[in-house]
């Protein structure tokens, strides 16, 4: 049964902040997140002990949660949250903080994400992901996400006719999209024939699918409005907000996710249609989750991803802009700032900060999160509806 839901007047997104990404790092997540905070201080001009709340999303600061970051960092927030759910964590992160500070729990919040990238973190955080990575797939030899996500994509394309060209337009578009981003680690043009030729990794899933694990930290802040104009702070408007976990459990393998569950309670609450969206960013660990965020949350029917890539360019200059800073197909995956990633994009693109790949006259833009893969599907999907200022 739905409820009516309270708005988020009042309270805004600001200071979107990266720490460049680096393939390798001996630096710990402790030292990442640390950097993120303290650039989010910088920018925006507070005092440190004035931020009161945290929301903490990493998979390598172990055997630190939130709480033991706290001590590390010389913090005494009054309100924090840990929130361990992969891609879906940048928007979760800002629905929750912006709760806190509409019920008055706190008055900033420091939303950020980070982790490292050792020689060996990336196979370490797979063998340990999950009771069930660590009792029924990892033990068999599956290797983590490229062997479900290979599960995944092979059953999409049966199912709605995608093929690898698709796919590749996506991953040559996102490529085009970060060569104006200066923190994408991937540096050189992909064309499609470059993408096609690539070696298998687990079929159908070939190099360029895959996103390349590396070391970064991202992060916001959320406060009331007047706080943010008080400061001089540039900020979005928070419209609407989803999260579900474990939807359509009765699915054999995964083809829809958490959104449709609430998506059109998720555009009633904003009172606006996936028409009126001029930009989205999706959580893009492989390419067929692309496609199921842009089926799922209304901009096609389901299955109709493959015509819909088909018509658009994806590019930030053309038609349907989407992960308009290369999306972690080309700036790398910093963990769970993956979550992240595309939540500080939209910030930017709405405040008019973003560069070179600035999207003309954009004033609404969806955030999607995807997160946490056991084997046949991901377990948290989120999305946010944010809106420039002036509107």
């Amino acid at each position: 049964m739905s409820t009516r839901r309270t708005g988020y007047d009042g309270v805004v997104a600001t200071v979107p902040v990266t720490v460049p990404y680096a393939r390798y790092s001996i630096d710990s997540a402790h030292w990442w997140l640390g950097r993120a905070l303290a650039e989010l201080i910088r920018q925006s001009g507070v005092a440190k002990d004035d931020v009161d709340g945290m929301c903490v999303s990493s998979f390598t600061l172990a055997p630190d949660t939130a709480v033991g970051l706290t001590q590390h960092l010389g913090m005494s927030p009054r309100w924090l949250d840990h929130i361990p759910m992969g891609g879906a964590s940048g928007v979760i992160g800002l629905r929750r903080a912006a709760r806190a500070v509409q019920s008055g729990d706190a008055s900033i919040v420091a939303c950020i994400a980070g982790d490292t990238n050792h020689v060996d973190s990336f196979r370490a955080t797979v063998s340990q992901f999950s009771r069930f990575a660590q009792d029924a797939v990892y033990p068999y030899g599956a290797g983590g996400p490229n062997a479900s996500f290979a599960l995944l994509t092979r059953h999409y394309m049966r199912e709605a006719g995608a093929t690898r060209e698709d796919f590749g337009k996506l991953c040559v578009a996102q490529r085009n999209n970060a060569l104006h981003n200066p923190n994408a680690l991937m540096k050189r043009p992909l064309t499609l024939e470059q993408y096609l030729q690539s070696r298998v990794i687990a079929d159908p899933i070939h190099l360029f699918d895959c996103v390349m694990p590396c070391a970064g930290a991202d992060g916001f802040l959320v406060m009331t409005e007047d706080r943010a104009r008080s400061l001089k702070l540039p900020f979005v408007r928070i419209l609407s907000t989803i999260e579900r976990h474990n939807a359509w459990k009765e699915d054999a393998i995964q083809m829809r996710g958490g959104w449709t569950v609430d998506r059109d309670e998720f555009y009633s609450h904003a009172n606006v249609g996936p028409e009126d969206v001029d930009l989205m960013q999706a959580y893009d660990d492989y390419p067929v989750i692309n496609m199921m965020q842009i089926e799922d949350l209304g901009f096609c029917e389901k299955g109709g991803g493959p015509e819909f890539v088909r018509k658009h360019t994806f590019t930030f200059d053309g038609s349907f802009p989407f992960n308009t800073n290369g999306g972690q197909l080309s700036v790398g995956q910093a963990g769970a700032a993956g979550g992240y990633l595309g939540m500080v994009e939209t910030l930017q693109q709405l405040t008019d900060t973003a560069g070179s790949r600035q999207v003309a006259d954009a004033r609404i833009g969806l955030v999607s999160g995807f997160g946490m893969i056991n084997y046949d599907r991901g377990l948290c999907t989120a999305a946010a509806l944010l809106a420039r200022s002036d509107l």
